[in-house]
């Protein structure tokens, strides 16, 4: 809708001419970007996205079940973090919510909490870049934006590392991942992985962030097949902001940074409340904020 309320405004204030001029500028200048340029360019934006997202507090729920017949719900892994930064300013996971598993036939290994963490809100940054073949598949439209596909998948399999295969949703203005579909590799007889949608928003305006990932897939082991559904939200997303400040070696504090130490050091005895757990939104597709 921004495209469109742009030229809405310039119809009124402009000749006709000179809008048919901007629309045909605009498709020319789409249309002069090479594959390669696109994805430098949403590469580039995934790298700083990746950067950004690291100074943002954020709830992350995880929601796995096994299923039986009739979608019966058979067995269920939850998990409730928040991702804060701790008195001195590093990033840690404070888990608030983490019920015994009672998952049937399946278990959750060291790889699916990697996925959890790094395949599933997968971010394909210029660090990354070289470890994937990015093949261009076409164009589509999902809701208000238009967008570019793309095939990913690892160029090799590194020995302990973990990795997404699947195709990407590329905005064509902002040149950003909006929705990623695929899986985590590798996989062997004793190890399968759901395929599952990942969605992204908007934040803050200028960010795309994960908030929704959904799998409902059967996966097939040598024995046996197990019906497996997972949902993670991430929510509350909050950019961290802090008054500490790491001091050279031999620097000496200032007055302005002990009177912030004091103001925001706790009473003795004071501990943090334990957040209770929230209710998460219902999933949104990715829209394009005006």
């Amino acid at each position: 809708m921004r495209t469109l309320k742009l030229f809405l405004i310039l119809a009124l204030t402009l000749p006709s001419s000179t809008v048919l001029a901007v629309q045909n500028n605009s498709a020319q200048n789409k249309q002069q970007l090479s594959v390669e340029e696109i994805i430098q360019r949403f590469a580039t934006a995934e790298s700083e996205n990746k950067a950004a997202r690291n100074n943002y507090t954020f709830t992350q729920d995880v929601d796995i079940m096994t299923l039986g017949e009739a979608g019966s719900i058979t067995g269920r892994f939850r998990r409730t973090s928040e991702i804060v930064y701790d008195d001195i300013g590093n990033r840690v996971e404070k888990i608030t919510f983490f019920p015994p598993s009672t998952l049937s036939g399946a278990t959750i290994s060291q790889d699916d909490l990697r996925d959890l963490g790094g395949v599933q809100p997968f971010a394909l940054s210029l660090e990354d870049l070289p470890r994937y073949q990015v093949d261009y598949v076409g164009k589509e439209r999902i809701d208000e934006l238009d967008l570019y596909v793309f095939e990913v998948k690892p160029k090799r399999i590194e020995k302990g590392e973990r990795y997404f295969q699947g195709r990407v949703w590329v905005d064509d203005q902002d040149f950003q991942i909006v929705k990623a579909a695929g899986k985590g590799v590798p996989e062997d007889e004793d190890n399968r992985f759901p395929g599952f949608e990942s969605y992204r928003e908007n934040i803050d305006g200028r960010y795309w962030f994960p908030t929704y990932v959904y799998a409902d897939d059967i996966l097939e082991f040598k024995r046996s097949s197990i019906h497996v559904r997972m949902i993670v939200r991430y929510t509350k997303y909050k950019k961290f902001s802090t008054d500490i400040r790491l001091l050279d070696e031999g620097e000496v504090a200032d007055e302005e940074d002990v009177k912030s130490a004091e103001k925001n050091k706790k009473p003795e005895g004071e501990k943090d409340k334990k957040p209770g757990e929230s209710n998460p939104p219902p999933p949104k597709k990715p829209v394009r904020k005006p």
